[in-house]
């Protein structure tokens, strides 16, 4: 693909009589994010070099107009370097590596892109997921020796799922099959199979080498057959439905507040959706309260009206709650509010989703703890076959639903990518193990209400002359934790206390006799614990338990349900030697020889406390002693 001269191509004249005009009629192009995914090798990194070596000349006044300002400006690390983008992909093919997410900028006189590389290896189907959350354009590679593969239809599957409803399909490396239309026919007829079965209803097929340029900014002499747009053309053209999230009513997800002082507070964000102005009457979200808005600030003054995209920071009329985490939104028409839904979920985790234990759920600015149950399904994205599952592994995309820990403001992922998205984060290591689509919210949590009681946990406590308290035992198994909680509960006795003890062993006799010892049983087994530990201190008591709860995760969940200062997590630290040396069960006997699956302690973890608010040495201190120390601080 030749020069500016082959091209034909001219300057802009502004360049040179108006540099000023000319950057601002270059900021006013429309843009157009982009991701180009597909299985591996399939061309993606040389489609993407040669889109940016076709579209230099194109580029060329931009890059020179960009620089020159930049110099004016005295900011010339800012000026863009076409050499750098290339280097990028030079850098891979040298290490031999697949960078996670590369992102390109390119432009031509008509429109601005960003485009998103994303890696067709299965195991990076997070990335390609990371990529196509903000894209509106996939361009879907298929090497025509091959044909459409499993990644193919997982990549398309995804794009769909995710809520992108351009797609190209660029039929690749027709060079290597000799330009032949029969072979590229089949192939769109193939893909035009399954794109039906998914939902896909309108796509754009083209025939491409990317590394010959054929179709990419030139229509080939080589397939006199092909009619259509070249690539380049139909990215220039395809329309960005960017009124879409205009024309939704008004959100805006609060990312930060400003510092109040005598004069100003104000709420900052980026709208979500829909339009607002100065008058326009609002709701804040979850709490329901409303106001109207004062004013729409920026940096470069106060504005008339903000829309969807727009960052503003927002001042209200009234001096209402509203914090970092709230939505404000339109008063007549704002999102709904609930705590359990169905969501689609994309697994993106080495370890497997563990049903039932507590992840860290984020949606817009909202961060609050959620569980997630058994799949309802995964789907199998060759056949589109719904298949049975007990949990998610790398890569899987099932249905199941979730329940947070307290309301949060969403809506349906269909109707809104910003409020109807989120991801689950690991809380132990802080790695995102998945992404998220709000299918809709659970009917129960719409009809379900919290009932309030004239008598209280504090009229409770009052009358019984103490502080509720959850007293959490946690260690090995022999490691001693029944022995010292049996001794607390009889001083509390002798001391008139009102306690109760809830041992491992008793529960499983009744509450909890349905359940096994893998992972997930155990977290459910400590669930259902700590619910009844907190109704228990909702009574006003002092509970004692006494667990071998060997996962941070779900202490930290059982913690989280209780007002602050009321679990108190007491480590019985025993060192595994000692504690099967006793092994008065004759458990450790029985795991050591096979027949006691997931003991903790030989072949599931234990993952001790990293700072407990009481430690026991058993090793230092004799159990009478451990339990006066014990009942010495929770009663002074």
């Amino acid at each position: 693909m030749g020069g500016e001269e082959e091209r034909g191509y001219t300057p802009d004249p502004l360049i040179a009589s108006d540099i000023d005009a000319y950057l601002n009629q270059h900021r006013d192009k429309s843009l157009l994010r982009f991701i180009t995914c597909g299985s591996v090798d399939d061309g993606k990194s040389t489609l993407i070099g040669r889109l940016l070596h076709d579209t230099r000349a194109i580029f060329a006044d931009q890059l020179a107009a960009l620089e020159a300002d930049s110099k004016r400006m005295g900011t010339q690390g800012e000026a863009i370097d076409f050499a750098l983008l290339v280097d990028g992909l030079a850098a891979e093919r040298e290490q031999g590596i697949t960078i996670d997410v590369a992102y390109r900028f390119f432009a031509t006189d008509r429109r601005k892109f960003i485009v998103a590389d994303t890696p067709g290896h299965e195991q990076y189907t997070r990335n390609m997921i990371t990529g196509a959350s903000t894209a509106d354009l996939a361009v879907i590679l298929i090497d025509a020796r091959k044909g459409v593969l499993t990644q193919t239809r997982r990549h398309s599957y995804l794009a769909n799922l995710i809520g992108i409803r351009q797609v190209v399909l660029a039929v690749n490396k027709m060079d290597l099959v000799d330009y032949d239309q029969a072979t590229y026919d089949a192939i769109v007829a193939d893909y035009r199979t399954f794109a039906d079965g998914i939902g896909i209803g309108h796509f754009t097929p083209i025939p491409i080498s990317g590394f010959r340029g054929d179709n990419i900014a030139d229509a080939s002499d080589a397939m006199p057959w092909y009619h259509g747009p070249t690539l380049i053309a139909h990215l220039e053209t395809v329309p960005v439905d960017a009124d879409a999230d205009r024309a939704k009513p008004f959100a805006m997800p609060v990312q930060w507040v400003n510092r109040p002082d005598l004069d100003f507070r104000g709420f900052a964000g980026t709208i979500a959706g829909g339009a607002v102005a100065p008058g326009d009457a609002v709701r804040i979200l979850p709490s329901g309260r409303t106001s109207s808005i004062a004013r729409i600030v920026t940096a470069d003054g106060d504005l008339a009206s903000a829309v969807a995209g727009q960052s503003v920071t927002l001042t209200l009329a009234d001096a209402v709650d509203c914090s970092r985490g709230d939505i404000i939104a339109a008063a007549g028409d704002p999102p709904q509010v609930a705590d359990r839904f169905e969501a689609t979920i994309v697994w993106m985790a080495d370890e497997p989703l563990i049903p039932g234990r507590a992840y860290a759920f984020k949606s817009a600015t909202q961060t609050v703890s959620a569980t997630v149950q058994p799949p309802k399904y995964q789907m199998n994205v060759n056949t589109l076959e719904q298949l049975a599952a007990k949990t998610l592994d790398l890569n899987a995309i099932g249905v199941a639903e979730i329940a947070t820990d307290r309301p949060i403001v969403f809506a349906r992922y269909a109707d809104s990518r910003t409020l109807g998205g989120f991801i689950l984060i690991d809380k132990a290591t802080n790695a995102t193990v998945a992404a998220g689509m709000i299918r809709f919210s659970l009917r129960r949590a719409q009809n379900v209400h919290w009932q309030a009681l004239d008598v209280g946990r504090d009229d409770l406590a009052r009358i019984k002359n103490q502080s509720p308290r959850v007293l959490w035992f946690t260690g090995l198994s022999g490691a001693g934790k029944s022995t010292i909680a049996n001794l607390v509960a009889r001083k509390l006795h002798r001391m008139n206390r009102h306690a109760f003890l809830l041992d491992g062993d008793n529960v499983r006799h009744g509450l909890n006799k349905d359940l096994g010892f893998t992972e997930a049983d155990r977290i459910e087994n400590i669930r259902r614990v700590g619910e009844v530990a907190k109704l228990m201190a909702d009574a006003g008591l002092i509970v004692i338990t006494a667990f071998i709860s060997p996962f941070r995760a779900e202490r930290d969940m059982v913690r989280a349900m209780l007002p602050p200062g009321e679990f108190v997590e007491i480590h019985i630290d025993t060192a595994l030697d000692e504690a099967e040396r006793r092994d008065v069960k004759g458990l450790y006997a029985k795991a050591r020889a096979g027949q006691l699956k997931n003991f903790t302690g030989i072949d599931s973890p234990y993952e001790a406390p990293d700072a407990p608010d009481i430690r026991i040495d058993t090793a230092a201190i004799i159990p009478e002693d451990a339990a006066d120390l014990i009942v010495d601080h929770i009663i002074p």
